[in-house]
């Protein structure tokens, strides 16, 4: 087998334009598939700015639903099967926000904690409307029971809590404060946040010193740690504002609502970030706090005395109604027992008359029982009474009747001056001659027709 080396050199030599030209155009092609494979699976900063005012323009629409879907393929790390990557791959990848810089990360983090916000503030019929319920109700439960940070700390910051940028650590701190069934959540988060980012430099001849110096030799000369802080904005004078920022909504409202006042105090107290003159406006604004609130809680509890002792005046005041309705109405039913014992009258049971109720109930008694005893069978027939006895017995009856009028003349006079008026009013009555006359012509009249009708009845028998 014999080697050609002359073809070999030929094949190789940068002066032959064939072969040149061959391993130029794979070149080409080669780069141009990176390319073209490159902007299809990780989208360019231009796409996601682009994507970022689009979802801005239909939120402030109001077209919340359109929005929402709209920003989550930025926030979203792309699913195994998309643009047939591989599952490793795939698993691998992180959100296209996970790559934008600083102020973009910002701007669409922020974006979407607004929509969320925006989407809770719905009523429930219209939320429910526009998502879904399911969709909604999913919504809901994430900021309020607290996944919003940790979907927001995964996918947006490789699941470090401390490179969460100040400002979306402000965000999610406000969406907890307004949404969030308790704080205990958000306190714990912030408690962690704190602890785990770096505290802010501020030494401005240092940072001269960096610029000054050329990039390569900083690039070698920063640490990890440096890096990262410099990363998430921790060393400008902004990044300290928006640091005090989360220590305002740390201890003037999440620990607060928690109810830890003196814990509040003594972190602001030893805080390293805070001067002496936001120290003593922090510690002001708690007092102040905590004033209203003791004078809140007094007026609270004012408040429910007085209705306490309203309610125990009314309940007095209507107990004494009732009782006194219940005594005018006792009063009146023994006036009316009284008044009817009074007028009762029993003919042919009392002999004597008596005002003395339980006497007579006796005597009643007496007499019913020996009217009801049986007769015994051997008693003689007694033969009806003479004319004699029957007389005797209507002049004994009328002396009872007069004595029983007597006596009730005597228990209630009234029905003694109605009887005189009666009497008077039928002597005036009669005493009047045209009066007199018509009752004359009227009982005429009335004896006319009964005479004939008394006649007619005769001639009718006669027939």
């Amino acid at each position: 087998m014999a080697f050609n080396g002359s073809s070999y050199s030929a094949t190789l030599s940068p002066s032959s334009d064939s072969g040149f030209s061959a391993h130029h155009n794979i070149l080409s092609s080669s780069i141009a598939s990176l390319q073209s494979s490159s902007t299809l699976t990780r989208p360019t900063p231009n796409h996601i700015s682009k994507t970022y005012r689009q979802a801005s323009q239909l939120f402030l629409t109001r077209r919340l639903p359109e929005a929402l879907s709209t920003v989550q393929p930025l926030i979203t790390p792309p699913s195994p099967d998309e643009n047939g990557e591989s599952n490793g791959d795939a698993e691998n990848e992180p959100a296209p926000i996970a790559r934008a810089s600083r102020s973009t990360r910002i701007k669409v983090w922020s974006l979407y904690l607004t929509i969320l916000n925006a989407i809770l503030e719905l009523d429930p019929d219209e939320g429910k409307d526009a998502f879904g319920t399911q969709e909604w109700r999913a919504l809901c439960t994430k900021v309020r029971e607290g996944g919003i940070w940790d979907e927001v700390v995964r996918n947006g910051y490789h699941g470090v809590e401390g490179e969460v940028d100040s400002d979306v650590v402000i965000n999610l701190a406000t969406l907890l404060l307004a949404h969030a069934h308790t704080q205990e959540l958000n306190q714990k988060r912030l408690e962690n946040y704190l602890a785990a980012s770096q505290q802010p430099n501020l030494d401005i001849s240092q940072r001269l010193e960096e610029s000054q110096s050329p990039r390569l030799s900083s690039r070698g000369r920063k640490s990890p740690s440096k890096s990262r802080r410099g990363t998430s904005g921790a060393d400008t004078p902004r990044d300290l504002n928006a640091r005090v920022k989360i220590l305002e909504l740390y201890t003037l409202h999440v620990l607060l609502r928690n109810n830890e006042w003196d814990y509040a105090r003594e972190f602001i107290s030893v805080s390293s970030v805070l001067d002496e003159e936001r120290r003593d406006a922090f510690l002001q604004a708690l007092e102040s706090l905590q004033e209203e609130q003791q004078e809140e809680e007094r007026r609270v509890k004012e408040e429910k005395q007085r209705q306490d002792d309203q309610l125990r005046r009314d309940l007095e005041e209507a107990r004494r109604l009732r009782a006194e309705n219940e005594a005018r109405e006792r009063k009146r039913l023994e006036e009316e027992r009284a008044r009817r014992e009074g007028s009762e009258v029993d003919y042919g049971i009392e002999q004597t008359p008596s005002t003395n109720g339980s006497a007579k109930g006796r005597r009643t008694r007496t007499s019913s029982s020996a009217l009801s005893k049986p007769k015994p069978a051997n008693s003689k027939p007694v033969g009806p009474p003479s004319y004699s006895a029957r007389a005797a017995m209507i002049l004994s009856n009328l002396r009872v009747l007069i004595e029983q009028l007597g006596a009730s003349f005597k228990t209630n006079p009234m029905l003694l001056m109605r009887f005189v008026a009666f009497i008077v009013g039928l002597l005036v009555m009669f005493g009047n001659q045209r009066i007199r006359e018509r009752i004359t012509r009227v009982l005429g009249t009335g004896w006319n027709k009964v005479k004939a009708t008394a006649g007619m009845g005769v001639k009718v028998s006669y027939i």
